[in-house]
């Protein structure tokens, strides 16, 4: 049966009573970023908040903390342990230099990106949508569990089937035996996972969110777990947090031991391992074209408009980009297998709670039954979506004859 641990207090000296060297196949960090903020979120319900403090009087401040902390944490790895230490754009450059001279460069194994999609902010400059995991290794010959993805849509049958092997040249080629003939790959395993992980952050109203700032999601921790270690191995986290890294440890059987100055933090990784709970992600079990549902009838019709496709909508196949007397303009086409009337009561019941909007439906057949429709206030009907669309929209600036969404001219 496995064992998971929990200890208050500052890992420097917990871990000399808690862990024994070299008996640990995995560490994850997951400490302060360097911030220079207080950390501070409320739970769902606003009956309590959790914190802590990310604020530091300099780099080198805060450079020493990182360092001898990853010099205890090497002494408890195995020789065949690796170190996933994870981290923002705040101080990412200063921990790659801290774990290169800790653990070394040879040892240096991947920096994954971990990918996630948000709502953009008011923020001037690019949207932050990844953080970064360091991989290192304690030794050349560290514990790795090959993973693999679904091939790209974008491969051809011969990349799926055919071996590849270096030419005399070291450039990549295609495998054939002395007399010509194509050798094969075998198996077909898929794509080797690569140093990008398209993962979805924790959704405000995940079942597994319990309120604490920077909690990570369980299956962001179950994948790094499966690639190093094995049922029964032992799991360090030395900045636990909300422990979510103990959840996955628990649910994969393997043996865990968890650290964190804050009580109200150990507290709450007790209780999340008393009752286990994983928020799936169906990104990641469908693939994010399944929810690629813009109707392709529609699409054909609006190909010339600028225009944003909704998807998961059946009442909406787009927005304008471009609002009309402040507001924004829905499009839906009429389908071959509805009537006008079906297709403006479509739009009309999607658009509800929305606030004010101009509601366009595109004519697709002839169908004058809209007597009932005609009165509505902001629906209007168009029969061509390249010419009376267009003229809904501002001009595009800088040009006064060419509208957004007009056709290209011959």
């Amino acid at each position: 049966m496995t064992q998971i641990d929990v200890h208050v207090g500052d890992c420097l000296t917990v871990l000399d009573r808690a862990v024994a060297p070299g008996s640990v196949d995995l560490a994850y960090l997951d400490p302060p970023f360097f911030t220079q903020n207080r950390q501070l979120l409320k739970t769902r319900h606003g009956d309590e908040t959790f914190e802590f403090e990310d604020r530091w009087d300099n780099i080198a401040s805060y450079s020493n903390f990182i360092t001898d902390r990853l010099v205890k944490v090497r002494s408890k790895l195995k020789p065949t342990g690796s170190v996933f230490f994870h981290c923002d754009r705040s101080a990412s450059h200063i921990v790659r230099l801290l774990l290169d001279r800790t653990f070394g460069t040879v040892n240096f194994q991947s920096e994954i990106i971990w990918h996630f999609r948000r709502w953009s902010n008011a923020r001037q400059g690019l949207l932050n949508s990844h953080q970064t995991i360091y991989f290192y290794s304690r030794g050349r010959g560290f514990k790795f569990n090959a993973s693999y993805e679904e091939y790209s849509p974008t491969t051809n049958v011969d990349q799926i089937m055919q071996k590849r092997v270096r030419d005399e040249r070291g450039k990549s080629v295609y495998a054939r035996t002395a007399e010509g003939t194509t050798v094969t790959n075998g198996a077909k395993k898929g794509v080797p996972l690569s140093d990008v992980w398209e993962i979805p952050f924790l959704n405000p109203k995940a079942r597994e969110r319990v309120g604490y700032p920077t909690q990570k999601p369980v299956i962001l921790l179950k994948r790094i777990v499966e690639l190093t270690t094995q049922p029964g191995d032992m799991i360090l986290d030395p900045f636990c947090g909300s422990g979510t890294s103990l959840v996955a440890a628990k649910i994969l059987d393997r043996n865990a031991v968890g650290i964190d100055v804050s009580a109200d933090a150990v507290r709450l990784t007790q209780e999340r391992l008393s009752n286990p709970i994983v928020t799936g992600s169906s990104v990641l079990a469908k693939g994010r074209s399944a929810y690629d549902t813009h109707d392709r009838e529609a699409a054909l019709h609006l190909a010339a408009i600028d225009y944003v496709p909704v998807q998961r909508n059946r009442g909406i196949d787009g927005v304008l980009r471009h609002e009309v007397d402040g507001r924004p303009v829905l499009v839906r086409v009429q389908r071959n297998s509805e009537t006008l009337e079906e297709a403006a009561t479509a739009i009309v019941r999607a658009s509800a709670g929305k606030g004010e909007c101009l509601m366009v439906v595109v004519v697709t057949k002839d169908d004058h039954d809209l007597i009932p429709m005609a009165a509505i206030e902001n629906l209007r009907f168009v029969k061509s979506t390249q010419l009376s669309l267009s003229e809904l929209v501002p001009k595009e600036p800088g040009s006064s004859d060419k509208p957004y969404g007009s056709p290209p001219k011959p």
